[in-house]
This record gives C-alpha cells, structure tokens and sequence, in this order.
C-alpha cells in the first residue's frame, strides 16, 4: 500500500468520527459513552472531570499523560492530538506558565479542538494542523512529547520518532501510548486499507517498535506498562496478539 493512500483513508475515518461527533472502538472496549471507553483504556474519574465532555471521544488506547510527570511552566506537544483529551489534561498539569500544543493531520479534529478551547476559555493550549512525520514545530522548543494511540497509524514511524527526538529539549522526554503486536503482522493484512484506519495493520512488532525509538536518539526506552487489547475491525482474524503499550523514552 502507498503511503498516500493510508494517509487518506485514515484523515478520513477520523474526520468522520470528528464531523459526527461520535466514539469509535477503543483497543480495550467498544460499545458504551466515550467516557466509559475512556475509564477502560485508564483515564480515572478525576481525570475526566477536568476536561470538555466534547473532547473525550473514547478513541485512544492508553492515557500517557497520568505518567508522563508533567510539571508546571513545561512546553508539552501532543502528536495526533484529535479533539484534544490529552491536551486540555496536560493544560491543567503545565498551568498559565506553561504551554500545550496539539498537531494533528485531520483538519476536523483540529477545528473541533480549537472551538472546545475557545468555548471553555483555554489560554494555554493551541492546535496546529499537521502530520506528525513533519511537525510545525522548532527544533529542541519542547520539554515533553506525549502521543495516545496515534504512531501505529503512521507509515514511517521511524520519522516520526525522529521528529519527536528533533522537537525536543536535550534531557526531554517521549511518553506515548500505542498498539503493537507480539508478532509481526501477514502481509495481507498490512495492506488491508481499513485495518490500517483501525489501528491492526499499522502495528509493528513491539521490538521492532522499541528499535525504532532508539534507532531516532532516544535514550533509556523502557516499557511502562502492557496489556493485551482487543479491536474489532476490518481486516479479519488477527493470527497474533495485539498489546496496548506505554513507552517512555529521553533525548
């Protein structure tokens, strides 16, 4: 499959769900309000509380920001932000001294996010649209780079870890939640469009994923934590386990 075409498929679906304002199939749970899809892929009640309803749409498969020890007047980005969840989180840890920016390639996300800060008074966040495997972002500008079940639908991950290591400040951190397999996936099923737009096809063996982190920079990658997930999609019966893994990494 070609870059391009993945790249249209999954601008895409998400736009879709962002027009209809509706949740889709997280890894661990489907079915239920988003604030329940939310709650089973780790966001507490708390956490939940502090942001939008509009902006929790149940589509991630970790919650990076409750371990990425984010600190106040920190410059924090958020790749493939979506309606802004994770950004409007991390918002309330950085506080007014600091500063979240959301880049996203789907401009209804991006818009949808946008009207969400601007309703609910948000002046320390910004959405920026963009594709994460080339940033609108200035070298070394951030202290943390955060990321929610995002990179598996990239074709060239590896760019997109070296995107995040450029972005960073020395001594900066990666903390992303994501999909990958316990073995490599068939190619058939790599080139199934709509598996790439439901997180399987684009998944990467976990050591092939961690290789390419460190193959970006980074420094002292470990693995936070992991569980098996369940998706239902297109693209048939998956002949491998899916893990949902948090990874954490330093420039």
């Amino acid at each position: 499959m070609k870059e391009k075409e993945i790249k249209e498929v999954v601008r895409d679906r998400y736009g879709q769900i962002a027009k209809q304002d509706r949740e889709s199939c997280s890894c661990s749970t489907c079915g239920g309000s988003p604030q329940a899809q939310a709650q089973a892929i780790g966001y507490s009640r708390e956490d939940l509380t502090h942001v939008p309803e509009g902006a929790v749409m149940g589509l991630g498969c970790g919650n990076p920001t409750a371990i990425a020890d984010l600190k106040a007047g920190e410059v924090v980005l958020d790749l493939g932000s979506g309606a802004g969840v994770d950004v409007f989180l991390a918002a309330d840890k950085v506080g007014p001294r600091g500063r979240v920016i959301g880049v996203d390639m789907t401009e209804e996300m991006v818009e949808k996010a946008r009207s969400i800060a601007r309703d609910h008074g948000y002046h320390n966040v910004e959405f920026r649209l963009g594709e994460i495997e080339n940033l609108p972002i200035g070298d070394q500008s951030v202290d943390a780079v955060i990321s929610n079940c995002v990179i598996n639908l990239a074709p060239d991950k590896s760019k997109v870890f070296r995107e995040a290591w450029r972005v960073l400040k020395p001594g900066g951190r990666l903390t992303v939640s994501d999909i990958v397999s316990e073995r490599a996936l068939p190619a058939e099923m790599k080139s199934n469009v709509d598996a790439w737009a439901c997180c399987i096809a684009g998944a990467l063996e976990q050591q092939e994923y961690l290789t390419e982190i460190k193959e970006a920079g980074f420094e002292d990658v470990q693995v936070l934590s992991s569980k098996e997930c369940h998706i239902e999609g297109e693209g048939g019966q998956l002949p491998t386990k899916l893990l949902s893994i948090t990874v954490q990494a330093y420039r």
